[in-house]
């Protein structure tokens, strides 16, 4: 069974600048998603594994092949795949087809982690990748419970006001169908559905359920400094999350 583990980060970031780049609680947040992948590669021998990076930033290069020890494939990103509007599954696409090119190898998997989700742990990862070995869906990503519900308390503005995003007549949230977030941490792809050039919803999903405080959309400084103080909170009192952390220090050459 062979796994391809893709790290897709552009250079810049609109909302932060230099997103990608930035230190999280004494690391660079890239090093996180790094670690939880070679926590997975440690403690599940009986996969193959190949990690890739795709980006467009000199520096998050320099600082993978300076910093980091364990092997991890470049895919230097065309400038048509980096731009605002460009589809993040296009990039995807471009990993695999340059990783299955360059290693020879058939993958029976492509598990795509996105950077700004540090806190995942090891546990999250391993559930997405059974999820998906034990499921005939195309994809499975990752998905938290919603604190919101677009059938009972989600408005919008209409002609004639605002008015439930959902028309329904639901008097409690618990009468309404369940609704879940995707927090964009983890998808788990079929090479054959990842290179068909449909979407994601044209192919059949399955989800995993992770802690919903543990993924924020990081698009402001206020949200960065927000994960810093879950993140923080998380380290001191859950052992999954810490391991994290520790490992990094092992795979780190500049502590």
């Amino acid at each position: 069974m062979k796994l391809l583990f893709t790290i897709c980060g552009r250079a810049g970031s609109k909302g932060i600048k230099n997103k990608n780049l930035k230190e999280f609680l004494g690391y660079p947040l890239p090093f996180y998603t790094v670690s939880v992948i070679d926590l997975f590669i440690k403690n599940n021998k009986q996969y193959e594994c190949d990690i890739v990076l795709n980006t467009d930033s000199d520096d998050l290069i320099n600082q993978f092949r300076s910093k980091l020890t364990i092997p991890i494939h470049i895919v230097e990103r065309a400038p048509e795949l980096g731009q605002d509007n460009t589809p993040k599954i296009h990039v995807i696409q471009n990993s695999y087809a340059v990783l299955k090119e360059r290693m020879k190898k058939d993958y029976n998997m492509v598990i795509d982690l996105d950077i700004t989700s540090p806190l995942r742990t090891l546990n999250d990862l391993e559930t997405l990748v059974e999820k998906k070995l034990n499921s005939d869906a195309d994809v499975v990503f990752s998905v938290t419970d919603s604190r919101r519900n677009p059938y009972f308390n989600m408005v919008m503005k209409t002609e004639k006001g605002y008015e439930r995003v959902i028309k329904s007549n639901f008097n409690a949230r618990q009468e309404a169908p369940e609704i879940f977030d995707m927090n964009a941490s983890m998808y788990a792809y079929s090479p054959k559905f990842l290179t068909s050039g449909k979407g994601i919803f044209e192919g059949k999903c399955d989800v995993i359920k992770m802690r919903d405080n543990a993924v924020l959309d990081i698009d402001t400084e206020q949200d960065f400094e927000l994960m810093k103080v879950i993140g923080g909170y998380l380290i001191q009192n859950d052992k999954k999350v810490r391991a994290i952390v520790e490992n990094i220090a092992s795979i780190n050459s500049m502590p």
